[in-house]
């Protein structure tokens, strides 16, 4: 096969994320590429074997990966409700439930392993199973290749002669299956131990029990000579100059503030509060001291921001992370950044909302609020990742436009780009674009005021204990020409103008819009249009319709080129996670503009097949 869909699916403690992980990891390190989709209720436990406590990881692997997959080549199933939510999804409680093309979420002939010994009648009943028979009340079809293993007794077995307790014990089990997928992918076992000893290396009492049970896992599909048909991925994306890795995009994203902190020649400062699904950021800078990192966890939202703001004013690079809620509680502060023109880099991990929503599920809903979410003209610079891997890139040139346009810029990313993995080229500092900070020239030393800008409209930094160039910086209007607070009418204006124009200039910096064909040389009158975390989703479609596509990183302002290249199709078609805030958004930016709107809001990733359809059957209403 050139690619592989693998699901794992199980109770929120039978370790399904890091099974997933690992897969993936060793995946990326054998030359795949990657994209990964932990998908985990909110609740903190929910009861053992029921619906709402499975817990699911999905990757794809192979070449020219774009997403995790809309429909599964292996299952592995833990426990009777993690069979049903991971071949019926959302239609689990479906009144005839069946195999059904249009929502089944694996192939005709998929392997499907589950754990016999977790299909009791107790347990099919926590499952909200009406037969005995789960695979017939399933409608899972004949063509599906069933491998039933006893996964639990099998580990009890594996580790009887260990001193570890029954809870212990079970909680290996999904190391067994883990080398069960090894076996049926033919991978190579001495590098996955040492990926398992690598993950577990702060844990070394781990470490034996589950290499054992792993390694029985894999002899287990080898000596039984199961009956099904193993994988082999020939695939391989052509080599390439580097060092790769597999990377969550919440990672990425401190490995880029820190490495444009580094570029900047700046400490990085990081005020934060905790919040799902952010805090990896958090975590992750507040471990790297050695690299000039000074972490602090606020007491709430607005002390976290209001922190950054004042190590902006003090000459750091400085940042904070949060989403869709604390968003809004940032925003006052947010406000007050703009006004002082200090540079600040806000990390919008979005999530489904609105409240506390959906914590764990991904949505694209904070794209208004980013953009006008403050009172008062407030401009700011709204960037969006589209992959886990280039998290760290748009971090980067967050940061990168911040430092030098002396402006408040936010970053959305979303829970599917911050939990999931992507391969990752690491890149060497020499090859990323520079960055110079806008400090005060020498020259004006002892006549500076905070007023004074360059010929772009970019006001200078100055920071505290810089002799001669002294000042104050405020929340209040001030005086376009001295700095010192105003009331007048006029100057107001031509303050809230000339704060607009710093952002609108900024699009001389940012690339052009590039057309991506679905396939060479193609031409199409249709265009795909998205932003941020759509775009593996969308180019998939794209290269199944032969149409083209054109996704924004740059949000606030658009690429120059936008108007000019959107005049060129007939038919312009915008997707998004959300109920059509970019297409509204696109409408007030381009006044004329069609669009026709493809919206899913169900805290889930698009699925290719279903953006397909919905193209394809529209195109005779176009007609």
């Amino acid at each position: 096969m050139k690619n592989a869909i693998v699901r794992f699916c199980g109770d929120s403690g039978d370790g399904m994320q890091l099974t997933g992980n690992l897969f993936a990891q060793l995946g990326a390190e054998l030359g795949h590429e990657i994209s990964t989709l932990p998908d985990f209720p909110a609740e903190i436990r929910a009861p053992q074997g029921t619906l709402g406590g499975v817990s699911g990881f999905q990757v794809e692997l192979g070449s020219e990966v774009y997403t995790p997959g809309d429909k599964a080549d292996v299952i592995v199933a833990m426990n009777a409700a993690a069979l049903k939510v991971c071949t019926l999804g959302s239609h689990f409680n479906h009144p005839q439930a069946h195999y059904d093309d249009d929502f089944a979420l694996y192939h005709r002939y998929a392997v499907v392993i589950v754990d016999t010994d977790s299909l009791s009648p107790k347990d099919l009943e926590k499952a909200q199973y009406h037969t005995d028979n789960p695979f017939t009340e399933l409608g899972i079809p004949e063509s599906v290749q069933i491998v039933p293993v006893a996964l639990t007794s099998l580990t009890k077995e594996a580790l009887k002669e260990s001193d570890m307790d029954n809870k212990a014990v079970l909680k290996c089990r999904n190391m067994f299956a883990l080398g069960l997928i090894y076996w049926l992918f033919d991978e190579p076992m001495e590098k996955a131990i040492h990926l398992l000893e690598d993950k577990f290396k702060k844990k070394p009492a781990l470490i034996a029990p589950n290499t054992k049970v792993m390694v029985d896992g894999y002899n287990y599909g080898q000596n039984l000579a199961l009956n099904i048909n193993r994988i082999h991925l020939d695939g391989r994306p052509a080599e390439a100059h580097g060092k790769y890795t597999s990377i969550a995009g919440n990672r990425a994203t401190a490995f880029g503030l820190i490495a444009a902190a580094e570029k900047a020649g700046k400490h990085l400062f990081l005020g934060s509060y905790p919040i799902t699904p952010a805090t990896d950021i958090l975590h992750e800078l507040a471990s790297r001291k050695d690299m000039n990192v000074m972490a602090v966890q606020a007491e709430d939202e607005i002390a976290g921001v209001c922190t950054a703001i004042g190590a902006a004013f003090a000459g750091d690079l400085a940042c904070t992370t949060t989403s869709g809620p604390g968003l809004s509680l940032k925003s006052e502060a947010i406000g007050l950044a703009v006004m002082a023109e200090l540079p600040l880099v806000v990390v919008d991990v979005q999530r489904g909302g609105p409240s506390t929503g959906l914590p764990t599920k991904t949505e694209q809903t904070d794209l208004l609020q980013a953009l006008y979410g403050r009172n008062g003209e407030c401009p700011v610079v709204v960037l969006a990742a589209s992959s886990s891997a280039n998290c760290f890139d748009f971090a980067y040139e967050a940061c990168r436009i911040a430092l030098e346009n002396m402006t408040p810029v936010i970053l959305l990313t979303d829970t599917y780009l911050a939990n999931g993995t992507a391969l990752w080229r690491i890149p060497q500092m020499n090859e990323l674009p520079e960055i110079h900070p806008q400090c005060v020239p020498e020259e004006l030393k002892g006549k500076y005021n905070p007023a004074l800008r360059d010929e772009r409209g970019v006001r200078y930094w100055a920071f505290p204990g810089m002799e001669g160039y002294e000042h104050r910086n405020i929340g209040l209007e001030r005086d376009a020409q001295r700095g010192t607070i105003s009331t007048n009418p006029e100057n107001h204006e031509q303050m809230v103008r000339a704060r607009q124009q710093k952002i609108a200039q900024i699009a001389n910096q940012i690339p052009e819009l590039k057309v991506i064909k679905g396939r060479k040389d193609s031409s199409s009158e249709i265009l795909l249009v998205g932003w941020g975390s759509t775009e593996g989703h969308l180019h998939a479609a794209a290269n199944e319709l032969g149409c083209d596509l054109v996704q924004f990183n740059y949000i606030c302002p658009l690429p120059r080129n936008t108007r000019e290249i959107l005049s060129r199709y007939k038919r312009i078609i915008v997707c998004e996670l959300n109920t059509g805030q970019f297409a509204a958004y696109l409408r007030s930016q381009i006044p004329g503009l069609e669009l026709e709107q493809y919206n899913e809001i169900q805290g889930q990733p698009f699925a290719v097949e279903r953006i397909v359809k919905f193209v394809k059957n529209n195109e005779s209403v176009k007609e």
